[in-house]
């Protein structure tokens, strides 16, 4: 895995850009500001009254037949997805979007000129850390009605893969892969919307295109080209010729990709799943996606990362290798078995450590405690999450091996659920206040199958021994 920056960015100066709406057929302007640390993205209607803020969260979805709509209160943002992919391409976090109108400019009907707008305001790195969200397990969501699925697993990167059927003879199955946002520009952000036939001329009927032309759609031609089609297309588009390309489109523009309709969807997703609000590491596996489906699964993932977080749940992956595992332990703690109760650490900063148990039969305390029915003493879950401390604060000096741990106090302990055989333990510490001489105060919590199962405010004092 290549290097992750994780602070948070914004642009530098502001942009503008005008077209019009696709739906609308209003003429409007969006303008990208910078946003202060932890923004996220915020839509600002700047023609309404109060210029009222709509930021870019799944809840905030009301429809999604044509384009992904946001509503807040009175206001309204229409067809956010391109201006949101552009956003999430670039990592860039925060930024506030403003429109004198409810729909952004269809431009090309890609992401393209709102990417190199983003790019010509430059982009600022900022302080504050990025939250992201590290997926560790399996999460599928499927539309029974459509057969439409999205499936997420763990991955190094944020990666997006859609897979389209249209079962049509002219727009069959086609794929497309995203494998790191930094292709985001050179592979999706010039996909261009598109739209069947038939389709279409039921948006033109209905006056629900008024924005559209022939510049910015790829139309599927799935139907005979009829005279009267084909006059009404030469005069809604202000075209002196109509024609059907070999490949089944209409000849207003020719296709970027071979597959550029199933990278256009991949577009559409990574804009609406934007709307979870916060950065994903993972690998996104869309299959028959659309902005229903996209949407509900963003609401979906935020809502099981709120949960997690208001948890507070380590984030980890077991599989991977550790950052010291058992024996690089014992080169910093003077603990030996059987009272060396961890066996790996995954993460550690200045301020926090991760590190885990593996619980089996075999612990020396099960023949006791209880024959019959084994649970781990909740006083060893408690030295285990402070042995997990000691790497935090053993890891502040050059010679780990010369220091000896002592409790100075433990207080607000509480037992939420039994540990058994089988069981691996999650801890996680964080400092309460900076080590000082010597001296570490932390919060630790334990956790076993991402539930709560121990938390205790322990204190700890590093002492060099006499032989050293």
């Amino acid at each position: 895995m290549g290097e992750i920056n994780n602070k948070q960015t914004t642009i530098q100066n502001a942009v503008s850009l005008s077209g019009t709406g696709l739906h609308t057929g209003k003429e409007v302007t969006l303008t990208f500001k910078p946003a202060p640390e932890n923004t996220g993205y915020v839509f600002k209607r700047i023609d309404l009254e109060g210029q009222p803020e709509i930021p870019a969260k799944a809840n905030l979805v009301t429809t999604t037949e044509r384009g992904t709509r946001l509503e807040k209160g009175e206001a309204s943002i229409q067809t956010s997805e391109h201006v949101l992919a552009a956003c999430v391409g670039l990592e860039i976090d925060n930024l506030i979007i403003e429109l004198n109108a409810e729909e952004p400019p269809i431009m090309d009907g890609s992401s393209i000129a709102f990417v190199e707008a983003l790019e010509k305001a430059g982009i600022q790195e900022q302080e504050k850390e990025r939250e992201e969200y590290v997926v560790t397990e399996v999460m599928t969501y499927k539309d029974e009605e459509t057969g439409s699925e999205i499936t997420l697993l763990p991955a190094d990167e944020y990666e997006v893969i859609s897979m389209i059927d249209f079962e049509t003879e002219v727009l069959g199955s086609q794929n497309a892969q995203l494998k790191k946002l930094s292709n985001f520009k050179e592979e999706i952000a010039k996909a261009r919307t598109f739209v069947f036939l038939h389709e279409l001329e039921v948006l033109l009927e209905h006056g629900l295109i008024k924005g559209g032309d022939l510049d910015n759609a790829i139309v599927y031609v799935d139907k005979e080209l009829s005279e009267e089609t084909t006059a009404k297309l030469k005069k809604v588009f202000n075209k002196d010729k109509v024609s059907i390309r070999p490949n089944g489109t209409l000849d207003n523009i020719e296709l970027h990709y071979t597959n550029e309709a199933a990278r256009h969807k991949l577009l559409d997703v990574i804009g609406d799943l934007a709307l979870v609000g916060t950065r994903i590491r993972g690998r996104v596996i869309a299959n028959k996606p659309g902005h229903k489906i996209n949407t509900d699964f963003a609401k979906e993932l935020e809502r099981k990362i709120r949960i997690e977080r208001r948890k507070n749940i380590p984030k980890i992956d077991l599989n991977k290798p550790p950052i010291k595992d058992v024996t690089a332990i014992q080169k910093m703690l003077p603990h030996r078995p059987p009272f060396l109760l961890i066996d790996k650490i995954f993460e550690l900063t200045d301020s926090c450590v991760i590190g885990s148990k593996n619980v089996t039969m075999n612990e020396y305390f099960f023949e006791g405690h209880f024959p019959g029915a084994p649970v781990m003493p909740g006083v060893l879950i408690v030295e285990a999450m402070a042995q997990t401390g000691g790497i935090l604060i053993l890891s502040t000096v050059p010679d780990p091996e010369n220091y000896l741990t002592y409790f100075m106090k433990i207080d607000k302990v509480k037992f939420k659920k039994k540990v058994v055989p089988g069981d691996t333990i999650i801890f996680k510490c964080d400092l309460i206040a900076p080590i000082r001489r010597g001296i570490c105060h932390m919060h630790g919590k334990a956790y076993v199958n991402n539930e709560l199962c121990a938390e205790a405010e322990l204190m700890a004092q590093i002492v060099k021994t006499k032989n050293s």
